[in-house]
């Protein structure tokens, strides 16, 4: 990366915003998703993105979501990216040594669920809904997983609207399509993709309706996704 042609991409006030955003965002972010939080139109955005992409800054992938017409474009930070103090490396570095030492202390995949599905039944209290599928597609939104699907708000089985997250004889299944926690769970597969299974679980447990019936980890070699028995 020319430390020249950085400096002169950030030099512009709403690319250095653009930069911001997406330096503290927990998943990539699509033009129209700029768009809005700053207010700009999408074609702007679009055009300092280019500049951005033309300087090594940001990188950018297609996204197919299981839907008829042109795959969305979303944009991330490149890996060479400077970090300009934006992320936060402390937190980072701990949550890396406690996975570590969870490692070390002996912890399995099931205490990592048991962890996971504490902390997703304390989180299902900010759900506003009495739909399981909508309440864990808004937590893991939240969260950073951007997951594919947009079940119903009455716990409807629609998979007309689901996408790739679409209702089978009863189950609905839901994709993540970004991993927040890819480092560490590339790291230690075992302990954060059972993390998240078990986030997972508690949310559908309390909010009832339903029960995680499969999920796909990281090391299972398929696509993340977890799919929800309904009741």
């Amino acid at each position: 990366m020319d430390a020249s042609s950085v400096l002169r991409a950030l030099s512009d006030d709403t690319r250095a915003a653009l930069y911001r955003e997406l330096a503290t965002s927990t998943r990539p972010l699509s033009a129209g998703d700029l768009a809005e939080r700053l207010s700009l139109h999408t074609n702007t955005v679009r055009t300092h993105l280019e500049r951005m992409r033309e300087a090594g800054v940001v990188d950018v992938e297609s996204v197919h979501r299981g839907t008829v017409g042109r795959p969305q474009h979303v944009y991330s930070l490149s890996a060479i990216s400077p970090g300009l103090a934006f992320d936060p490396p402390a937190h980072a570095l701990l949550a890396g040594l406690l996975a570590g030492l969870a490692e070390r202390s002996g912890a399995m995949a099931d205490d990592a669920i048991a962890v996971g599905r504490s902390w997703g039944r304390d989180s299902a209290h900010r759900a506003r809904t009495r739909s399981c599928i909508r309440a864990l597609t808004d937590e893991m939104a939240r969260l950073g997983f951007d997951p594919d699907g947009s079940p119903t708000d009455a716990g409807e089985l629609d998979g007309s609207r689901l996408g790739a997250g679409a209702a089978r004889d009863g189950e609905v299944s839901l994709a993540f399509l970004h991993c927040p926690f890819r480092e560490l769970a590339e790291a230690y597969p075992e302990l954060v993709c059972n993390l998240h299974r078990g986030i997972c679980e508690g949310i559908i447990d309390a909010v009832g309706g339903g029960n995680v019936d499969e999920f796909s980890t990281l090391y299972d070699h398929r696509p993340c996704e977890v799919t929800v028995a309904i009741r």
